[in-house]
């Protein structure tokens, strides 16, 4: 079986490839490196069972030859972080509509299984947490850009499920909630390495807004666990998954815990969120998932916590 990866350079993407080829199975990355990197797969280029082939999810044409070679696909190729998304926003609709979209017609024709990743962000402004799957979703105005990110990866997921009940084609649905781990920048708006870096440079830390927003941060290798489980799984099929941590941390405390992991010298400065984002950016409170249904599918715990996840991310910076 071979299995293709948009996406694959990434840093979710490239940790997928590596677990799928320490299991033995055949992989195609496809990625445009917009903000993939062969250095996140450097160790995999020589192994006879990769391959990697440089193209755009929204080339029809590249994205067919090559999902006509591979027998199930993981659909992670998007426009992902916040601070991109938020500069670029005409990129990331069309990324994620019409490259999703194209990744959709392709498998069709030989009705393969799709994985798509979506985001905790398609909850937008609802603040009835934990989140469920089928929980309303509520947005903001459409002069604030996040909210379109939003409603993109909204649109990947009706895609996705109206494939499945009116083509049949099997597809699942994942929300993804603040994965974190090496090969993570914080160049497109990421807090963990963002944060990390700063306080290894024993330079300010930077919290945006009063710092009393919560987030949930899930270990990579234990969201690649999750992707695989789900793909692997025949009751997965026509259905969205969050995958997420319950732990949360409000950012002014993870700010504080990653001075005090670094054992740095930082302070911490506050920045007003206009200064970063421009007029119009919308933050949440909370995000919270319930992954009541995927524990009860496949089992998934998470099994890296806060402190785990931050080692892991202060000793890849120090090995660049």
């Amino acid at each position: 079986m071979i299995i293709l990866v948009t996406g694959g350079a990434g840093f979710i993407g490239s940790h997928l490839c590596e677990k799928l080829i320490k299991m033995k199975k055949q992989v195609i990355a496809f990625d445009d490196l917009s903000t993939g990197s062969m250095d996140n797969i450097s160790t995999l280029i020589n192994d006879p069972n990769f391959k990697f082939i440089k193209g755009s999810i929204c080339d029809y044409s590249a994205i067919k030859e090559v999902i006509s070679q591979s027998d199930m696909i993981y659909h992670l190729g998007a426009s992902v972080g916040v601070k991109l998304v938020v500069d670029k926003p005409l990129e990331a609709l069309e990324n994620n509509v019409l490259g999703t979209e194209n990744v959709l017609k392709c498998a069709l024709k030989g009705n393969k299984k799709v994985l798509i990743t979506s985001s905790s962000e398609v909850y937008g402004k609802n603040n009835n947490v934990p989140f469920s799957e089928d929980n309303d979703r509520v947005f903001g105005s459409i002069f604030s850009n996040r909210w379109g990110y939003a409603l993109s990866k909204s649109m990947d997921e009706f895609l996705a499920i109206n494939y499945y009940t009116e083509k049949n084609l099997e597809t699942v649905v994942v929300r993804l909630f603040n994965t974190v781990g090496p090969k993570q920048t914080g160049e497109y708006g990421m807090v963990i390495p963002r944060l990390v870096k700063q306080a290894l440079d024993n330079k300010e830390l930077t919290v945006y807004g009063d710092g009393k927003q919560t987030r949930c941060f899930t270990h990579v290798s234990d969201v690649i666990s999750g992707l695989i489980d789900l793909m692997g799984s025949k009751k997965s099929s026509g259905e969205v998954y969050n995958i997420g941590s319950n732990d949360e941390i409000t950012i002014l405390d993870l700010a504080k815990k990653i001075i005090l992991l670094t054992n740095s010298e930082s302070e911490i400065t506050y920045l007003d969120y206009d200064e970063v984002y421009g007029k119009n950016f919308e933050d949440m409170q909370r995000r919270l998932p319930d992954i009541t249904k995927i524990s009860e599918l496949t089992g998934f715990r998470p099994k890296k916590g806060i402190d785990k996840i931050i080692s892991d991310v202060k000793e890849y910076i120090l090995s660049r």
